[in-house]
Formats: C-alpha cells, sequence, structure tokens
C-alpha cells in the first residue's frame, strides 16, 4: 500500500514526530501538521467510520459513477488509486445553505452525482506529490482541479502555518489522510470546479482586458470555445474504458517486450487549449502599452521584418494578420499546467536529468500556423517554466547562447484560478514571438521532442505524463515484470483509436498506446509511445524555421519483440529498414566511451557512426535504480540498447508541412516499436564545422 508522503514547505522536518499519530478526528484536529495512516482501511472505511463526514457519506450512497453502474461509496471500497476532498457535516450545511435547501433529502440524484464526482480524483495525490500545479488527472465529472500553497497565520499556534487550497478558495482543513486505495483530504468547503469555458475565465479577468480585446478583435476566442468531440465513438463497454471498473479486465493486457501492459481507451475525446497571457502591467510597465491600439502597433514591429508579404493584410481575423499572429502565439492546442509543459513532473522523473549540463524542455506547435515554442524547466537560481528560453540553468549553453524568455507564473503567484472547463489560462512577465530573434537565435538548436508530445490528445486526455492508477506495488510510477492479470498490474496505459490522435495517421492494423510514466525503464522522460502490429504511422512533422534539418529517432532496441521498421521523409524512402531487434554493437560497432579514451578519440568515433546513420542514446538522462527515484541508474550514452537513428534530412521554407511516415516490415501482428523521442537538428547544428555537436 502507498506509504504517507507528507510534506510542507519549510516547516517539513516538523512532521517527524507525527508519524506515531495514528488517528486524530476532525473535531480535535491539531492541524495539517497531523495525519492518519491505515494498512487495511478503504477510504469508505475512513469516511464511514468518523461521523463528521456523515452527510458526505449520504450523497456517496446516491451517486452513480460515470457509467451509472457503481455506487460512489462502494466504488471507494475497491481496490485503486483515489483522492478524496471530503466536505465535513459543516462544509454541507454551508452548501445546503447557499442553495437554499434544509437537507441532503431535497437534494436530487443529479445533484449528489455533482457533488460527490468533484470530489474525486481517481488517482492518487498527496500534498507533497502537487502542491503548485493544476491535477494532471480531472477529476470524475472530467473537471480539472488546482492545488496551490501559500502561508497562513495560526491563532492556536502563534505562527506561521502552510495552508492549501483547491481552486484557489476551497480549503483543505486536514491533509493527507493516507488509505489503502488513496488518500483522504479533509475539506472545510465542498468542492466546486469551473464550468466556464476558457475565453469566459480570460474576459472576467481585469488584471488582462488588452489581451482579452485582441482575442476579441481577431476573434481567437471562437477558436477556444471547442471542447467535446461529438463525432468520437467509443466502445461501451468493460474492455474500452478507462474508469475504475474497466482496469481489472484481462483483456486489456497487451503484450510489449518482457511484460505486458494495460490498455484501455478514454471515454470521451476533448478539446482543449493553453494561454499564455501578458498582463495589463507588465505590458504598461515594458512596453508602454496601454490599450489594443498599442499592442497592434507592436505586433507590426515584431512580425513585419519576418512577414514583409503579409504588410496589407488588415483583417485581423486572418491568421497571416500581424495582430492575430501575435495573439495566437500566445496559444497552444492542448491542456498543459504548469507541471505537464515539461517532464518536469513536480515529482521524482527530474532526478533522472543531468540538470547542472541540461534545461528539462520540449516544444510544441502553437496557433499562429507554421509556429514553434520551447517549454524549459531548469535549475538553479533561476528555477521555474521559462517560454522561449535558450541557456542552461542561468548561464550560457555550450555555444554561448543566454536568452532569459518568458516566466511563467506558477498557481500560488497569481491570485485566480486559470482551469477552466477546456484548458487553462498562465501568467507570464513577458510577451512572446515568433520573432526574428526566436526563429534565428532561440530556435536555433536541436529540437528533442518525446514522442508523447506529437498529438495534442496525447496530453489533452492525460495520457502523457501518466502514472499508475493503482496501490497495489506501493510506487507511484510504473514498473516492469508486470504479468497479464489486469487486476494486478500496474502499467496502466491510455490507447488511441484511428482518427482521434491529431497529427498522427494510422489504420486498424496499427495498435497505439501511450505508456505510464516508468523511472527504471530506458525511456526518455520515463515514457513512450508503444506502437505494435503490421503499423503504418504518418506523423505531421512539428514547424520549425526555415532551413534543412536532420531526423532522428531514439529508441530501446534488443528485445526479439521489436520489428523491422522501415522511414520515409516526405513520403520518400530513407535508407534500409532497421531492425530494432539487434543492439548497438550488432547496428554499428557500439563502443563504450570509457573503451574509446580520450575526448579525440571520442569525437572521432560519434563522427563516424554519425555518418552511416547512428548515434548513441543522450548523456542527459539516466535512468533510476528505483520507483522512488532520486538515485540515477545508467546513463542512456552509456547502455548499448538506447541509441538514435538517423533517418533522413528534408529542407522546408518554414511555410509548409512536412511529414515521417514509419512502416513495419514484418509480416506480424506481435512486434513493436518503442517510438520515444524524434529529434529535428538544423545544419547549422549537426554540420558546423566550428561547433561539434554536444553529446547531451
Amino acid at each position: 500500500m502507498k506509504v504517507l508522503k507528507f510534506k510542507f514547505l519549510a516547516v517539513a522536518l516538523t512532521l517527524i514526530s507525527a508519524i506515531q499519530i495514528s488517528f486524530v478526528s476532525c473535531s480535535d484536529d491539531p492541524g495539517v501538521d497531523s495525519y492518519y495512516t491505515s494498512t487495511s482501511e478503504y477510504a469508505s472505511d475512513y469516511l464511514a467510520a468518523r461521523p463528521q463526514f456523515s452527510s458526505f457519506c449520504k450523497i456517496l450512497e446516491r451517486a452513480k459513477g460515470s457509467n451509472g453502474k457503481l455506487r460512489l461509496m462502494d466504488l471507494l471500497g475497491t481496490y485503486g488509486s483515489y483522492t478524496v476532498f471530503a466536505p465535513t457535516n459543516e462544509a454541507i450545511d454551508e452548501y445546503l445553505k447557499s442553495m437554499h435547501k434544509s437537507s441532503i433529502d431535497e437534494l436530487t440524484d443529479a445533484d449528489c452525482d455533482t457533488l460527490a464526482l468533484n470530489a474525486i480524483i481517481e488517482q492518487e495525490y498527496f500534498t507533497s506529490d502537487k502542491s503548485d500545479d493544476t491535477y494532471p488527472q480531472p477529476n470524475m465529472l472530467d473537471r480539472y482541479l488546482t492545488i496551490s500553497s501559500t502561508t497562513e497565520w495560526s491563532s492556536e499556534k502563534n505562527d506561521s502555518v502552510a495552508a492549501f487550497y483547491i481552486g484557489k478558495k476551497f480549503k483543505i482543513e486536514h491533509a493527507d489522510d493516507s488509505v489503502s486505495n488513496g488518500v483522504v483530504h479533509t475539506m472545510s468547503s465542498v468542492v466546486g470546479a469551473s464550468n466556464d469555458m476558457l475565453p469566459q475565465l480570460i474576459r472576467d479577468n481585469k488584471e488582462c482586458q488588452i489581451f482579452w480585446r485582441a482575442l476579441e478583435a481577431t476573434n481567437m476566442k471562437d477558436s477556444l470555445m471547442a471542447h467535446m468531440d461529438q463525432n468520437y465513438e467509443n466502445e461501451k463497454s468493460d474492455k474500452f474504458e478507462t474508469d475504475s471498473a474497466s482496469w481489472t479486465n484481462d483483456a486489456l493486457c497487451i503484450h510489449t517486450a518482457v511484460e505486458y501492459d494495460n490498455v484501455a481507451y478514454p471515454l470521451h475525446r476533448y478539446f482543449k487549449f493553453t494561454v499564455f497571457v501578458c498582463p495589463d502591467s507588465i505590458l504598461k510597465e515594458k512596453y508602454g502599452i496601454t490599450d489594443l491600439e498599442g499592442l497592434r502597433t507592436k505586433a507590426k514591429e515584431l512580425y513585419e521584418p519576418m512577414y514583409p508579404e503579409d504588410a496589407g493584410i488588415e483583417d485581423e481575423t486572418d491568421r497571416r494578420n500581424y495582430l492575430n499572429r501575435f495573439i495566437s502565439y500566445h496559444i497552444l492546442d492542448r491542456q498543459g499546467t504548469y507541471y505537464t509543459l515539461t517532464a518536469n513532473d513536480g515529482g521524482n522523473l527530474a532526478a533522472n536529468f543531468n540538470r547542472r549540463k541540461w534545461d528539462i524542455a520540449d516544444w510544441y506547435e502553437t496557433m499562429m500556423p507554421y509556429s514553434i515554442m520551447k517549454c524549459s524547466f531548469p535549475n538553479g537560481s533561476q528555477m521555474g517554466l521559462y517560454l522561449n528560453r535558450r541557456g542552461v540553468q542561468s548561464r550560457a549553453d555550450e555555444r554561448g547562447v543566454f536568452v532569459r524568455g518568458a516566466k511563467v507564473s506558477s498557481p500560488s503567484e497569481v491570485n485566480f484560478d486559470g482551469t477552466a472547463i477546456n484548458g487553462v489560462y498562465h501568467y507570464i512577465d513577458d510577451i512572446i514571438a515568433y520573432d526574428k530573434n526566436t526563429q534565428e537565435v532561440v530556435l536555433n538548436e536541436r529540437y528533442r521532442m518525446d514522442c508523447s508530445t506529437l498529438s495534442p490528445d496525447f496530453m489533452t486526455s492525460g495520457a502523457r505524463g501518466h502514472y499508475t492508477k493503482s496501490s497495489i506495488d506501493g510506487g507511484r510510477y510504473g514498473n516492469g515484470g508486470q504479468g497479464a492479470v489486469a487486476a494486478k498490474n500496474v502499467n496502466t496505459c491510455y490507447g488511441f483509436k484511428p482518427g482521434f490522435a491529431k497529427n498522427i495517421e494510422y489504420d486498424k492494423n496499427t495498435h497505439l498506446h501511450v505508456r505510464m510514466r516508468v523511472l527504471t525503464f530506458w525511456s526518455y522522460e520515463g515514457d513512450e509511445v508503444t506502437v505494435k502490429g503490421r503499423f503504418n504511422l504518418k506523423i505531421k512533422l512539428p514547424p520549425v524555421p526555415a532551413g534543412t534539418y536532420e531526423v532522428r529517432m531514439f529508441t530501446c532496441v534488443d528485445f526479439t519483440s521489436r520489428g523491422i521498421m522501415q522511414a520515409y521523409i516526405d513520403d520518400i524512402p530513407q535508407g534500409i529498414p532497421f531492425d530494432m531487434r539487434w543492439n548497438g554493437q550488432t547496428l554499428f560497432g557500439w563502443t563504450s566511451d570509457s573503451e574509446l579514451g580520450d575526448d579525440d578519440a571520442i569525437a572521432a568515433f560519434d563522427k563516424s557512426i554519425h555518418n552511416n546513420g547512428w548515434m548513441k542514446g543522450p548523456k542527459s538522462y539516466y535512468s533510476a535504480t528505483n520507483e522512488t527515484g532520486g538515485t540515477q541508474g545508467q546513463c542512456f550514452r552509456d547502455a548499448m540498447n538506447t541509441i538514435r537513428k538517423v533517418l533522413g534530412t528534408y529542407t522546408t521554407t518554414g511555410k509548409e508541412d512536412h511529414y515521417l511516415r514509419l512502416q513495419q516490415k514484418m509480416e506480424s501482428e506481435d512486434n513493436e516499436m518503442n517510438f520515444d523521442f524524434i529529434e529535428i537538428v538544423p545544419s547549422t547544428v549537426y554540420n558546423n564545422e566550428y561547433f561539434a555537436e554536444d553529446r547531451w
């Protein structure tokens, strides 16, 4: 079962004595620095045994799950992984009073469903796991909840104490009571979730009215109104549902390499967006912009040098218009929270990186046509989430370039909850633009793009960065050696049907799923896209600035279950098929750096294998030695089964689409491909006579 992993910022050391406390009721609650841990109670047992939750239990008895088949009280009495935001009787009384009702009996069954589903996430989150972010998994009403932390004065303790809020206004009165199937947080009010669409939230924020007026003028606000794909057809059977009842169906277990993945499909397909908003105060302070006309002038200043052919386009709803370019570049067509826009998930995964040499980063296409944005999370004195930053920590990179970029505010640093029903918005401390500096300086580097980011659906569905959905093994991240019995398999993964993963085309002969995060396997950023069968994938490559680029694929090889893959760029075959069943030593004479000796010998070897279409894995990432992280295991550069295959090159104007196609050449339904990350590398990096490409 899960052990408690509770820590409150700087006061964490004061909690050690609390470990010996078995239980403190809410009525006698001395504060959130005491907690409860049970090795036998389920969440339902915990709630039923405590009179302060009797009203909530009555609501749970009446409420049904998303499929309407199971009482939520019964659900919380099963194996699984749950976070329960349990309101006290007093909190429910206050809620009833606000609704002009005198008792729970006056609530409809639909009311009970809403209250209960809002209060449960089907994934366990302690405050140490997430204390300043939007939870990556939605609640059971498919609404995303945000947790933020602050300090408040406690008259009882005569000191400042840590305090946690859901959605900025629902206080966690008592946190992190661990039960055998998750965690219970005691709430002083009933948890609600926004029903507003993203444009409504931005419109109602008085601190960002210039940005809002630009959304109106360009009509981009209408582009942010999409929510659910009504064409998505999901077979209503336990085999395909991703709620708790489905993960115990043995038909879900898909054999991959030396283990089984437990694969189910999302119940719904949603459209969600991420908007980066520069508040009015920043526009005025840094650029003297006080109205929409000032923003129009700034947009022209930024984009006319790069797109002079569009100077006469005055229709601001035209995507080529300068104001339209400005505003749409601040928008992503996917759900991106503070800790999901990079692989720094706020947990143990970050420890797998060498962060002294490498800033954790990912790249995303924006809603400005043919444009791309970089998100990075450096360590050190400038730690945080940034857009279009280049460098390492607070210094220049190995080519002498440092650009700070725009810093993204965390949920605790703002006075609002930016989570809408169809996305999230963040404050940034500067404007961002796909201007000359961004294209020719910031993004004149190697793009290492995790395959779990290649489709917005992978992120919006919660598949990317998905933790295990069970408490079976006592770990949050997945691990190897899982068998074919679904109820005992923690490797819960999200599958995607053909036609419902944007940017990727494939047919019914292709099985595709995104794996949960694993710290100990040879997967960059902890996850991968697994492709199985007689696959034929066509991937729209992310847009990059004009130039010539080399395309590479990183993969874990040396399993008999791997396949033989042929690559095509823009439907042109690239080299001979790649047999992924062999390791680097067999494929290209892989030799360790320690055997090669000095830097000159290592550089000569790297150049030789690159000329023949091969590269070692990156030096920046390690597998961990266990599921709790913290101890780095094998560096990917030092493993002969983690390699990069150079697929080919292409040249782009920066204003057109290009495609990568990967095709299985084995006549087999059982062989698969580990699709981990791709690299899109400008010739100024891979073919530079003055600066060799770094090994990181």
